[in-house]
């Protein structure tokens, strides 16, 4: 049974949707180790409480707010995951997830816009992507790339020209690691290699710091 750590309305801090009002419905367990993670609270599979499908449905629809993200710890370790989307779009739920890239997509409905992290050297996680699943992705989707130094920059941009990412979705994005890689510096790798996509910056720190669940 799935186990929701926290289930919050809030704006969406990050991706191409950032601004927007969103339902995060957080999810626990996480088969990684990313030594930045900022939600290690919910990264132990026995953390939160057990949930039914139909209560995290019930959790996402007594919120004002017609957007929600599935994230975690990493929601596809939930084998309910995906019947958890198929629940939310035939309400008219427009359905984001957050994935560490380490497990397959391809369980999860085509409407579901997946925001699929590409691990880099710098996170200690880049051995475990799942490149078989960019193949998968459709326009809608996005692949996010957290960026702690040079190194991790450039690896990224390897990545996107090997797997012809700007042929699969426009919406590539370049996160800094937050307090390890200054937001200029970013901004200036980006200009000076002409890459592709765009940058983000983690609005919800921005505004609220590394409080949980706002």
């Amino acid at each position: 049974m799935p186990r929701l750590v926290e289930a919050f309305l809030s704006l969406q801090g990050e991706s191409t949707h950032a601004g927007r009002r969103c339902i995060f419905l957080r999810l626990a367990g996480c088969n990684l180790d990313c030594n930045y993670c900022d939600t290690m609270y919910a990264h132990s599979p026995e953390s939160g409480e057990e949930r039914s499908v139909d209560e995290l449905v019930a959790a996402a629809a007594s919120f004002p707010c017609r957007l929600v993200e599935i994230t975690g710890g990493e929601p596809l370790l939930t084998p309910e995951t995906p019947e958890l989307c198929r629940r939310l779009l035939a309400l008219g739920f427009e359905v984001l997830i957050e994935t560490n890239g380490s497990l397959p997509i391809a369980p999860l409905p085509a409407e579901v816009r997946k925001i699929l992290d590409c691990k880099l050297p710098g996170s200690g996680m880049s051995n475990r992507n799942l490149y078989d699943n960019y193949a998968l992705l459709q326009p809608h989707d996005e692949v996010k790339f957290v960026v702690s130094s040079r190194e991790d920059f450039d690896f990224a941009l390897d990545v996107i020209r090997r797997y012809d990412l700007p042929g699969k979705t426009a919406n590539l994005l370049f996160s800094p690691v937050w307090g390890r890689v200054g937001f200029a510096d970013l901004a200036r790798w980006i200009v000076d290699a002409g890459a592709p996509g765009r940058m983000q910056l983690q609005l919800h720190k921005l505004i609220w710091g590394d409080k949980p669940g706002v």
